[in-house]
């Protein structure tokens, strides 16, 4: 029987395609992102150190089975490595001309550091000896030695990190120098063997001499590592699927850390943090990579790299151009130079902030690299939401500034503004955010994978050290979290659970604020300001969405204000005017108010007298704005009692003026009290009245209307009185009326007859004809069901999805998501959140048959949604499949539905 293959050299990247055919989503799947790309970069003749992958089906294997190497698969590792030692001409473990590799991690989609890897596997006491003889240079084999044990102590053995720094903490002071590239060769030497007693003590094991074992250690390492704590987290908040396995890239070492003509780097084609076309990243000379990433040592921007080994620099932006060229994508790439050769340890797509994201994807498609469809497509919901977050108010910072409240300056690797109550520690910080609901600024002097839970919990991330390749800039771009790195001013006192910075001290727990867009720094909270998003690239990608899309994008809003908002947001109609929000602000709730008290239909007449000219303004100020688009206004749906106060607050209030009667002072003041309990006893007595054992069911929408066909009267005849005095003046207008909770078609036959004949005789009384419609809300089940009859009445639907939800499920979303709905989503009884993203086989199913039934009966029937599912991207593609017309949202939620929209359509090609 043919054994499996689970290993791939970097050459053999041909039979990985045989196999798994030459889709390259499939070859990452097979090689990991890290192992293809090596493998691709040796295709295209770029420098790499030879080496090989084992597969990630190999990792599956090993995890579904235990802890057990598949069979054959150690065998090929050994057998690959032996094609290794002929490429480079050493030998594995061999004193004289020993080879040395890394054991690297590398899934299909990119986790920086959250996985594991081991440098310099092949070095022991002999070996070690045997580079001293080579490289005339202990100092950089004992470097290289320690670091392997350091790291191997760690991955493999679990070793807290902490125990080795504190050593080297200690050789620094013996040494007197500051930094570890000054530490001299005699200290490493003693730091090996002081590092292989802490090894013992702590594994109560000697540190394998053998360069095999190290090999079967360190892949079986990287393999467990797929399941670590901070890699799960890193998935679960990623959205990358946990049965994928990491594959093991076994890679020939060469070194940064072999003088002054030798260093190591980061860097991305491309700013990641404003997308400009320049090459960005750090590097350090005669360091290992771990020093450039975990941000021990202060790193050099990679432009001195230009003047400190040109020759490097020049083959560096070639390789980058290269690669962006070929991938068609920004690129991130790792490199070491040894000697002043340079090699390629990685190229991956960059991680970048959502500003970059589309301004790469912008600048690529105008530079012929991508098309714009694929620019579109490259920009996700998400980076587009960032957008819509609020900055730091400008004039707020000024003053803030002046006071001295400016504490500190770092880099500004991730944009945003963040304000949070200091957490020194990951663990705190996601106790603070997740248990206690606190806003958190995690402070750090370092962030390494270990933190990423607390990276993922907090407002912003702020550390002493780093750059802006460093693992905390790095994780802050993925996940849209401000970031500052950077502050060496700041200092951190874990003893005493403060950081101190220009005599300023900040206990945990004080607020401060970060500006991951400045790089600046405050003590104490900010206030924010709206988002603009006037970004000239945004607005250029936004244009090509629109261009793609089928679905029309249109707002919630009920004032002229929020109707301008979303008309610079994008917006195309208005999909939803409440018009009960209207009867809310205090001019007009009086007479709301008194009209709901009224005992005689004259009073109740008065009344609506009194608010048609309110109703009609609102109208008129909306119709302004919207000229030539169309305007969906909801009637009244709300119960009644809602305009009035609180049952038991009106029970508080008579009784407290019950206790003031009593001890009333004189007879005026008996006279005023005595009124206001008999006005408070009336008010109570309506309320009680109107009380419904379940007001979601109840009096509200169009029974309402049925019932008390005045309020609706008036709000039509507010309706056409405003479309008329507006046209008078050019403007163009497309009202539609929407009747909600319908759910039997003689309602909306009863009421629309009623309106009807007002809205005729109101254009007949002003000579005017107005182009108009009626319509209902779909947000009851058996409306959806019966949707056929009731489109006999009905010129457009519009799904309420709120309340449609609600009584599919059966639940309320107050009482269910403070009860028992995010403890489902936890324990996987639901997948999410169904008043967030559309519950296709339940509430999905009942729209799908709404619009099937209605264009049944009525072909032209427009169909759109109206609940704020309308700004989930995952709803919008749903509403995109079901042959919608439009979704409509909040005015902070159109550019996300803008390019959700165009994504649908774009896939749906």
């Amino acid at each position: 029987m043919t054994t499996k293959k689970w290993v791939y050299l970097f050459g053999e990247v041909d039979k990985a395609e045989e196999y798994v055919g030459k889709d390259w989503d499939k070859v990452r799947g097979l090689l990991g992102g890290k192992g293809a790309n090596l493998a691709e970069m040796v295709r295209l003749g770029i420098p790499v150190p030879p080496g090989f992958t084992v597969t990630t089906e190999a990792c599956i294997s090993y995890l579904n089975e235990g802890g057990g190497m598949p069979a054959g698969m150690w065998d090929q590792e050994l057998e690959a490595l032996r094609a290794v030692e002929a490429a480079t001409g050493k030998g594995f473990g061999d004193p004289k001309r020993p080879l040395l590799v890394s054991c690297r991690s590398g899934a299909k989609f990119s986790m920086p550091g959250m996985m594991d890897t081991v440098l310099n596997i092949g070095l022991n006491d002999q070996t070690a000896k045997g580079m001293v003889e080579l490289t005339g240079d202990p100092r950089f084999v004992y470097d290289s030695y320690r670091r392997l044990i350091q790291m191997f102590g760690n991955v493999v053995m679990g070793i807290g990190d902490e125990v080795f720094e504190s050593e080297i903490e200690h050789a620094r002071n013996r040494a007197e120098v500051s930094t570890d590239a000054d530490i001299p060769a005699e200290i490493w030497q003693e730091v090996v063997e002081k590092f292989k007693h802490l090894f013992f003590r702590h594994t109560h094991q000697k540190f394998p001499e053998d360069p095999f074992e190290q090999l079967r250690l360190g892949t079986e390492a990287v393999f467990k590592s797929w399941n670590g704590k901070r890699a799960v987290d890193y998935r679960k908040a990623a959205g990358i699927a946990h049965d994928l396995g990491t594959a093991v890239s076994i890679v020939t070492m060469v070194f940064g850390n072999m003088g002054n003509d030798s260093g190591t780097g980061v860097a991305m084609t491309r700013n990641g943090n404003t997308g400009e076309r320049q090459i960005e990243g750090d590097y350090l000379t005669n360091a290992q990579g771990e020093d450039v990433v975990a941000g021990i040592r202060l790193t050099k921007d990679i432009s001195q790299l230009r003047h400190e080994m040109p020759r490097a620099y020049g083959e560096l932006l070639e390789i980058a151009k290269t690669l962006e060229t070929h991938y068609r994508e920004m690129q991130d790439m790792e490199f070491t130079i040894e000697h002043g050769k340079l090699w390629m340890l990685q190229t991956r797509d960059g991680k970048r902030t959502a500003q970059a994201a589309v301004r790469i994807a912008v600048d690529m498609a105008e530079e012929g690299l991508i098309t714009q469809e694929e620019a579109v497509l490259r920009v996700s919901p998400a980076q587009v939401d960032f957008f819509l977050h609020p900055q730091f108010d400008r004039q707020a910072r000024r003053e803030a500034r002046a006071r001295g409240e400016m504490i500190a300056m770092g880099l500004n690797v991730s944009p945003g503004a963040a304000v949070g109550r200091v957490a020194l520690d990951a663990d705190l910080a996601e106790n603070w955010a997740k248990k206690e609901g606190r806003r958190v600024i995690m402070v750090r002097a370092e962030t390494r994978p270990d933190d990423v839970h607390g990276m993922l919990a907090a407002q912003g991330i702020l550390t002493t050290r780093g750059g802006r390749t460093s693992h905390a800039a790095l994780v802050a771009r993925q996940f849209g979290k401000p970031a500052v790195v950077g502050v060496s001013t700041l200092q951190i006192d874990m003893g005493k659970r403060q950081i101190k910075v220009k005599g300023v001290v900040i206990k945990e727990g004080d607020l401060i604020s970060i500006d991951g867009n400045t790089g600046e720094v405050f003590a104490g909270e900010l206030p924010t300001s709206p988002p603009d998003i006037k970004d000239q690239w945004l607005l250029k990608l936004l244009s090509w969405a629109d261009s793609f899309r089928r679905l029309g994008v249109w707002t919630n809003a009920d004032t002229p204000e929020d109707a301008q908002r979303a008309i610079e947001y994008g917006a195309e109609g208005i999909g939803l005017c409440r018009t009960e929000h209207m009867f809310l602000k205090p001019d007009r709730l009086k007479h709301v108010q008194k009209m709901i008290m009224a005992d005689l239909p004259v009073e109740r007449q008065e009344a609506l007298d009194a608010l048609l000219p309110f109703q009609q303004e609102d109208f008129e100020g909306l119709f302004r704005v919207m000229d030539g688009k169309p305007v969906i206004i909801r009637l009244i749906d709300p119960p009644l009692h809602e305009f009035l106060p609180d049952h038991v607050t009106l029970f508080q209030e008579l009784a407290d003026l019950k206790i003031r009667l009593q001890h009333a002072p004189d007879l005026a003041s008996i006279d005023a009290l005595l009124l206001q309990v008999r006005q408070k006893e009336a008010i109570l007595k309506r309320v009680e009245g109107l009380r419904e054992a379940n007001p979601m069911l109840g009096l509200r929408g169009v029974r309402l209307g049925m019932r008390i066909p005045e309020v609706t009267v008036m709000q039509v005849k507010a309706i056409f009185e405003a479309a008329c005095v507006v046209t008078r003046e050019g403007v163009k207008v497309f009202p539609k009326i929407m009747i909600p909770l319908t759910c039997h078609e003689n309602e909306i036959r009863a009421q629309r007859e009623i309106l009807e004949t007002v809205a005729k005789r109101v254009m007949k009384q002003r000579s005017m004809k107005i182009e108009y419609k009626f319509g209902t809300m779909i947000e009851l089940p058996r409306a959806a069901v019966v949707a056929d009859k009731i489109a006999q009445y009905a010129a457009f639907f519009s799904f309420g999805t709120n309340d449609l939800t609600q009584t599919t499920f059966g639940i309320s979303r107050d009482d269910a998501e403070n009860a028992f709905l995010l403890d489902y989503m936890k324990n996987g009884i639901l997948p999410q959140n169904p008043f967030e993203t559309i519950d296709r086989e339940g509430v999905g199913q009942l729209m799908r048959w709404a619009v099937e039934r209605g264009r049944s009966t009525r072909p032209s029937l427009e169909v759109g949604i109206c609940g704020e599912h309308g700004g989930d991207p995952q709803t919008v593609a749903f509403c995109h499949e079901i042959g919608l017309n439009y979704v409509s949202c909040s005015p902070f939620r159109l550019p996300i539905a803008r390019i959700a929209a165009a994504h649908a359509a774009i896939k749906d090609k």
